[in-house]
């Protein structure tokens, strides 16, 4: 569900640069609680191989953005996030001192 909503979002009007970090984040974050989740869930081999190689995608991809600081400026311009998204997500300080 969280890939068709992200899919959704982003190919609405109404999607900004400032929202790709938050959307990525919400991503990794489902995708790694699925992970533990699954102790209790007992999913498949193949199930859970599919959500460890999609977490690892989704991680290149991340680390990519790495490359361009227009994602963090956007994020630090953008009214609504500033510089307390990446204190609330506990980035460490050298990233936030990057940015």
């Amino acid at each position: 569900q969280i890939l068709k909503d992200a899919t959704l979002f982003f190919s609405s009007d109404e999607p900004t640069l400032a929202e790709v970090i938050p959307a990525m984040d919400n991503i990794d974050s489902a995708f790694t609680d699925f992970i533990i989740e699954d102790t209790e869930i007992h999913l498949s081999d193949i199930i859970k191989s599919s959500v460890t190689i999609a977490k690892q995608t989704l991680n290149k991809y991340y680390n990519l953005m790495d490359d361009s600081e227009v994602y963090r400026i956007s994020l630090i311009l953008h009214p609504e996030h500033k510089f307390d998204y990446f204190k609330k997500h506990s980035w460490p300080e050298d990233w936030i001192d990057d940015a």
